[in-house]
């Protein structure tokens, strides 16, 4: 791995030769533009008071032409996409919910880089040696697994065959199209019994909420992909995911 430096509280192990549609997807902090992630990490200063929180990383995997297109927002190229697996239904914790590939932290594992791409490969079949890696995003406290999740930014320079590897942990592995994520008709905010809110998307007939659609919010609005949407369509979380067979 290259040295890693910090700027601007994201640390970037190699940019180089990144396409330039994700320069600006870390260049001012990438997901810390989304108010749901500052949450997470008040909640986690709050919460490290009980105990030590586990470790644990995401890949947050971007594939697509490696030229920008000039028409794109941000220069998003038409074929952009992000890697996204939904857990399967049988999990003790976070059942059914669309994520990115990655989990808890191994004590052979190379930093939060190496439980990404160990991860990313048990659980979606990928080969980790067309990956480039090049951003580690602060870390963000998930409260119901106790876990300091580092999410990794990734761009996919040789995509390989993908799909779920184990039944039980996983249901689906899917690349999901930026323009989909981005289509205004697809983006939403749902609001939980709690009073907890999170960007939502609905594609592919999934619901993505929470961590992954905070994340997700934050580098598509720090790297200058949004499109205008609907900030004031507040949904029920329960209901929204039941409009895609989900529940919590």
């Amino acid at each position: 791995m290259t040295k890693d430096l910090m700027m601007s509280g994201v640390m970037r192990p190699d940019e180089s030769g990144l396409p330039s549609w994700l320069h600006a997807a870390i260049r001012h902090g990438g997901a810390d533009a989304d108010d749901t992630l500052a949450a997470s990490r008040a909640l986690r200063r709050a919460m490290s008071i009980t105990g030590k929180p586990r470790q644990a990383a995401v890949l947050v995997l971007f594939g697509g032409s490696a030229d920008a297109d000039p028409a794109g927002a941000g220069g998003l190229p038409a074929d952009a996409d992000v890697l996204l697996t939904q857990r399967a239904s049988t999990m003790r914790q976070h059942r059914g919910q669309v994520a990115f590939p990655g989990g808890a932290q191994d004590p052979g594992d190379d930093g939060p880089i190496g439980t990404a791409l160990r991860e990313a490969a048990e659980e979606t079949g990928l080969d980790p040696a067309g990956v480039q890696p090049f951003a580690m995003l602060p870390k963000l406290f998930v409260p119901p697994s106790k876990f300091d999740v580092t999410p990794v930014l990734g761009y996919w320079r040789a995509p390989t065959p993908v799909g779920v590897v184990d039944p039980g942990e996983t249901e689906r592995v899917v690349r999901v199209r930026l323009t989909e994520l981005l289509d205004p008709a697809h983006r939403f905010m749902v609001r939980g019994s709690l009073g907890y809110q999170s960007p939502a998307f609905q594609v592919d007939g999934m619901l993505v909420w929470g961590l992954t659609g905070g994340i997700l919010a934050g580098i598509i609005k720090t790297a200058g992909w949004e499109r205008d949407w609907d900030r004031g369509d507040v949904r029920d979380l329960e209901s929204s995911l039941a409009a895609v067979g989900m529940t919590l």
